[in-house]
């Protein structure tokens, strides 16, 4: 059956180039709306680099990256989240001495609707909207069972749960895209059964893109609709789980391993 679901990223011969050596070279990527694709390969691969490259960390020395059909590569960082790509990291980063709630309340900024004014003097306007914000950041949170720990400061939360915070603060952008990197690592088989759940109700309540880089297959292969093999900053194979598993260059360059 013919997938008409819009594309909402795609890349063009996408590279860049560190001082001669090619770490990413001629990425053609392409993810439609509500799809869940992983990107895999071993360590060095360049993996980590196309998600700098997709954010607005590094400017591509090649090809180009679209949004729907607008041309994102060049934006810095914080104009690629405000066109709708947002982002987790391989190392946890939360406002570590904030709670909970105020972590998810400071990526709603698209959402305030006061002015200076309103701030300083305490309008209505700025308790109504404050009041909406909390109210969501709290309905974001009860998705991952975090609403009973609001109050709790990011940095007491056991590590599974500082993950999933991350991955709810990335959500309250908006995004059109979430970009997960290797949101698995250094849990355990209980943290990372509740982080595939997790990834199964985003998909399903936000109907958000959203592209994987994971090491443990297990997942990869449990929540990705297609997965794209890259090793030394090319791609060596893209298809289907089941394709993936069983395809021999793919065995040898990092299955096997």
């Amino acid at each position: 059956m013919e997938d008409t679901r819009k594309t909402v990223l795609r890349t063009q011969h996408l590279g860049i180039t560190f001082g001669g050596l090619k770490a990413v070279s001629d990425f053609n990527i392409e993810i439609k709306e509500g799809e869940l694709v992983g990107l895999i390969g071993p360590n060095g691969a360049g993996k980590t680099t196309v998600f700098n490259l997709l954010t607005g960390v590094y400017k591509p020395t090649e090809g180009a990256i679209f949004l729907y059909d607008e041309k994102i590569s060049g934006k810095k960082s914080h104009q690629v989240v405000q066109a709708g790509i947002a982002r987790t990291f391989q190392n946890i980063r939360l406002f570590h001495q904030m709670t909970v709630i105020e972590n998810v309340l400071v990526a709603f900024t698209k959402d305030v609707k006061y002015g200076l004014f309103s701030a300083i003097f305490r309008t209505p306007a700025f308790w109504k909207t404050e009041k909406e914000l909390h109210e969501k950041a709290m309905e974001l949170l009860k998705i991952f069972s975090l609403d009973d720990k609001a109050d709790v400061v990011a940095s007491n939360l056991p590590y599974g749960e500082q993950r999933k915070l991350e991955i709810a603060r990335a959500l309250a952008t908006n995004m059109k895209v979430l970009l997960l990197d290797e949101p698995a690592a250094g849990m355990n088989p209980t943290e990372t059964a509740d982080l595939l759940k997790c990834i199964k109700v985003i998909r399903e309540k936000f109907k958000v893109a959203i592209l994987l880089i994971e090491h443990d297959m297990s997942l990869v292969m449990n929540v990705c609709e297609r997965i794209q093999v890259i090793s030394f900053g090319q791609t060596i194979a893209a298809g289907l789980p089941e394709e993936i598993a069983n395809n021999q260059q793919v065995i040898e360059a990092y299955l096997g391993k």
